[in-house]
């Protein structure tokens, strides 16, 4: 017995796969559109975008309006924007330390620098920092290149008077150390830009050979004791930014106003109890920063909208002078505190000036007294 072929015609096996193939496209664009109307696609995206923002630290309040979660916020693209310039900006300056004209030095373990590095006479900048470095040796006036000197979180005591042959030095900063007294003759440093002292605590004035600064635009003296400000200050006149908190200051000078090109300026944690009406003579002042525990007076047309003028009034409550038998420990934790203060401030003032529009009643706050 043979066998039986069963014998078809193409034309229909194509046709009854074309009409199962129109009936499954059919089906996938009805479930699709099913789906759009879904609530249950709607919560789950909004589920993993919830998700995601808690996995990048990104509070709810920043995602949230009025209760419901704003899908359209684009706070992803902008946290990894961030992400990626902070990477790029960490990479130059890995590049920069690389460079042969930088010098940087770190730890506990340094008591003294190398004495290989007086014979680099070529470096432009140092970076030692969290050292225990007391003692800036006088050969430094040899570095004639140099244009950074960042010295920020030793245990330096003073500053050697060959500073003043650095002539151009663009940039100072002896923050967190143990200062008490600056070289009168930095002030020969006629090419300094900025200049920040801030956290040595114990100190109570600049030498007047310092209004010979005609660069300087950032000036930081905060962290300090200082009863007044500086009459050297008040003589530089392209300063832009001026930190003299956490000091003793009881009140401002009347020639303030000298400042012309003065756009921040920080006050909190003073003992001011009024603002000088010569403030408002600071046309160029954009970002005051006070803390409002003590003031009992201060112009009213500071408040007036057609100022530049944005205020942050920051309300602190003292902390209890807990006192402590080893005065090393006291000063340690000051230090930190005080260092804590500023990071936590600097972070602060970089968001508000990171924010592309700040609604009407955020942008001025207003002083509640009561005497």
């Amino acid at each position: 017995m043979g066998h039986k072929v069963v014998v078809f015609d193409i034309s229909v096996i194509r046709a009854l796969w074309e009409t199962r193939v129109k009936k499954h496209k059919a089906w996938q664009k009805k479930e699709t559109e099913r789906l759009e109307k879904s609530a249950l696609e709607k919560i789950k995206e909004e589920w993993n975008f919830v998700a995601e923002c808690r996995r990048k630290g990104i509070p709810q309040a920043a995602y949230c309006k009025n209760g419901f979660v704003d899908t359209s916020a684009r706070l992803l693209e902008k946290i990894e924007r961030n992400t990626f310039a902070r990477q790029s900006s960490l990479s130059k300056e890995r590049d920069k330390r690389r460079s042969p004209f930088v010098f940087e030095l770190s730890g506990e373990q340094w008591t003294e620098l190398p004495d290989s590095l007086k014979e680099q006479t070529h470096l432009q900048e140092w970076h030692i920092t969290n050292t225990l470095i007391q003692i800036i040796p006088t050969y430094i006036e040899l570095f004639q290149a140099m244009r950074i000197l960042d010295l920020p979180k030793n245990q330096i005591s003073c500053l050697p008077a060959e500073i003043g042959h650095l002539k151009n030095l663009k940039e100072l900063n002896v923050s967190f150390n143990l200062l008490r007294s600056i070289p009168p003759e930095l002030g020969d440093c006629e090419n300094l830009e900025k200049l920040d002292c801030s956290g040595n605590l114990e100190l109570t004035e600049l030498p007047f050979e310092l209004s010979n600064l005609k660069q300087v635009t950032f000036v930081d003296i905060s962290a300090n004791k200082f009863a007044s400000v500086p009459i050297c200050v008040l003589r530089m006149c392209n300063l832009q930014w001026l930190d003299i908190s956490n000091n003793i200051l009881n009140d401002l000078p009347q020639d303030i106003d000298r400042l012309e090109e003065l756009q921040t300026f920080l006050l909190y944690k003073n003992k001011l109890t009024y603002l000088p009406y010569a403030l408002l003579n600071l046309k160029k002042l954009t970002l005051l920063v006070v803390s409002g525990d003590h003031l009992v007076e201060l112009p009213t047309a500071l408040c007036d909208s057609s100022t530049p003028l944005k205020f942050v009034s920051l309300m602190d409550n003292p902390l209890d002078n807990t006192q402590c038998q080893d005065g090393v420990e006291v000063m340690e934790s000051e230090r930190d505190r005080q260092c804590f203060d500023k990071e936590f401030l600097k972070a602060y003032l970089e968001d508000v000036k990171e924010r592309e529009s700040v609604p009407s009643y955020t942008t001025k706050v207003s002083f509640s007294l009561q005497l």
